[in-house]
């Protein structure tokens, strides 16, 4: 115990309270009828799923040279960083949370800082989510779905038909499960960081406040529902929509932007967004939306994306208010 520092325990502890809370808590609103489903007793973390990961608290202090840079954490001490340029300086540090992930190690930093947001005056804009193309912006941006599962299919296969047939416990064995956890993260990598650049590129990060969308407006899709289509889960699943809308939520607030969900049952694909006249049956095989009233012929996900960005002005669903209290991070 005194090989290692106190945080990391006590953290432990903190986590294992904070999980029996939120099951109690959970457990309670189930009783009442207030949640659907099953509530998750907390489960040990086992070492066969990696090493996982602990936080500190305390003296922790950031050096940040063009040589190199480095961080000094409690009882570790100096720890060089691969990485340089990216933690903070000169700002309040609450934490630091160390992980493992596929044999590299990772150091993720909380800090406390006081930043204005200026609220953004540019158009609304309206996303549209999809399988082939996974966002359609109102602007005409498109943004493909990268398929990190999908084009690794058959080498995630190969090895992992490679470790069934392998001994239990065998130094063979370990390198090959090695492989497949480095595999697996270089898909969620992948992944994430098409979803990064798509989020960044539409919240217009980097554009002053007068050139940023005032509202961005979403879908609220049923994704556990459309899991269960056994013909589209696995793309559903690759194209990740729940990791899109967060990283939305979230980049919005630090933006000055509005976010809003449109209703879950809102039809914006058979809406025509030229004349407002609603189809009344829209196969997914059709990939153009032709109107019967106006004649317009328009791309079906662009029309849809076009219907979303007419909410931004009437709808009340949103999920943050511009110039909202900011998160820590």
């Amino acid at each position: 115990m005194y090989e290692v520092s106190k945080c990391a325990p006590q953290e432990a502890l903190r986590n294992l309270d904070k999980a029996y809370a939120n099951f109690f808590r959970r457990l309670k609103l189930l009783k009442e009828g207030k949640l659907k489903g099953k509530v998750g007793f907390p489960k040990f973390k086992s070492k066969k799923k990696g090493l996982g990961g602990f936080r500190l608290t305390g003296a922790i202090h950031i050096t940040d040279a063009k040589e190199e840079s480095k961080i000094q954490l409690p009882r570790i001490g100096k720890v060089s960083l691969k990485e340089k340029g990216y933690l903070p300086n000169g700002v309040k540090i609450n934490s630091a949370t160390v992980s493992e992930r596929a044999g590299r190690w990772f150091v993720s930093v909380q800090v406390e800082e006081d930043i204005s947001i200026p609220a953004a005056t540019g158009e609304p804009i309206g996303v549209d989510l999809g399988l082939k193309k996974m966002a359609v912006c109102s602007d005409s941006s498109i943004y493909e779905s990268r398929k990190a599962l999908r084009n690794r299919l058959k080498k995630l296969a190969r090895v992992q038909r490679k470790i069934s047939r392998q001994k239990k416990g065998s130094k063979r064995r370990e390198i090959t499960r090695l492989q497949i956890a480095k595999l697996h993260f270089r898909i969620s990598n992948i992944r994430k960081d098409a979803i990064h650049k798509a989020t960044s590129e539409i919240v217009a990060k980097s554009k002053p406040p007068s050139k940023r969308p005032s509202a961005c407006v979403i879908e609220d899709l049923n994704v556990a529902g459309m899991l269960k289509n056994r013909r589209l889960s696995r793309a559903i699943a690759d194209v990740s929509f729940g990791e899109l809308k967060r990283q939305l939520k979230y980049k919005c607030l630090w933006n000055g932007i509005e976010l809003i969900v449109a209703d879950r049952f809102f039809a914006s694909s058979k809406i025509c967004s030229a004349c407002g006249a609603v189809k009344s049956e829209l196969t997914l095989s059709e990939r153009e939306y032709v109107c019967e009233s106006c004649g317009i012929i328009i791309d079906r996900d662009l029309n849809a994306a076009l219907n979303l960005q007419k909410l931004a002005g009437s709808s009340s669903e949103s999920i943050n208010a511009r110039g909202g209290d900011v998160r820590l991070r």
